[in-house]
């Protein structure tokens, strides 16, 4: 099965990529989200904690403008709550951890090349994992958004592939290590990493990495991130408010923490 080819490959390509169907409600959210414009905290913390940028996305003709128009503060949680509706929440998701109806769900759109999501990785999700995910309060869904051309591409397919055999945190954390990217996502080193992650069956991973399941599952995260105005990596929804770039963790724990008095309350 062919795939969309990377934004990052030219500008005819990028333009000929079509929105993901995520529904009428999370389609009109996405016109007003534009993860480019908008993070968890407002422009005057992020410059006071001096923020990690987000590695930029070459978005599709089709994609929102990075100027997100403003609304009201209602209108704004009701697009974020439309934008929940994205997790998945699929107990069999090899790519997410945490319970399936925790009350906070934390979408991440990465890319393993991506310098600010190996920051993130290695640096505030254990922590979310500990305080809120191994708690029942948090769940992660990944989404493979490879962005850096065929690589990218490959290692998307790979950790896909991983999780095939239930070794996808395992090679995220991987693939994710300080000089994993500096050593390239060749065949060669994909199988040395899924044999670090504890991958037992490598022919089969061999064979699930190139195989139809794996472009499609992969193409399915980047044509959602797409059509909902991913403009960085990473990015991220919390129960539907975006986040964008590698954040501080007090930023993470800010917004989780809000989400889940809200979820709690009813709202």
């Amino acid at each position: 099965m062919s795939t969309n080819p990377s934004p990052s490959s030219s500008s005819s390509s990028s333009a000929s990529l079509k929105p993901y169907a995520i529904g009428a409600g999370v389609a009109v959210a996405a016109g007003l989200l534009a993860f480019a414009s908008y993070a968890a905290t407002k422009p005057a913390d992020r410059d006071a904690t001096e923020a990690a940028p987000a590695a930029p996305v070459s978005a599709p003709a089709s994609a929102p403008s990075d100027a997100a128009p403003s609304a009201a503060p209602g209108a704004q949680e009701g697009l974020y709550a439309e934008a929940a509706k994205l997790a998945r929440r699929d107990a069999k998701d090899t790519l997410a951890a945490g319970r399936a109806d925790a009350p906070v769900v934390l979408i991440e759109y990465a890319d393993f090349q991506c310098g600010y999501c190996g920051k993130f990785a290695r640096d505030t999700e254990p922590a979310l994992m500990e305080k809120y995910v191994e708690k029942g309060v948090l769940r992660i869904e990944w989404r493979n958004f490879p962005i850096f051309g065929e690589d990218s591409e490959r290692v998307a397919r790979a950790a896909w592939a991983a999780g095939q055999q239930g070794r996808f945190w395992e090679f995220h954390r991987a693939a994710y290590a300080e000089d994993a990217k500096e050593k390239g996502f060749g065949k060669d080193q994909l199988t040395v990493l899924a044999r670090e992650a504890g991958v037992k069956d490598l022919a089969r991973f061999g064979r699930d990495l190139d195989g139809a399941a794996a472009r499609q599952a992969v193409k399915r995260d980047q044509d959602e991130g797409f059509a909902l105005g991913v403009a960085s990596t990473p990015s991220f929804l919390i129960n539907g408010r975006p986040v964008s770039g590698a954040q501080p963790l007090e930023t993470f724990t800010a917004a989780i923490d809000e989400a889940a008095a809200k979820a709690k309350a009813g709202r």
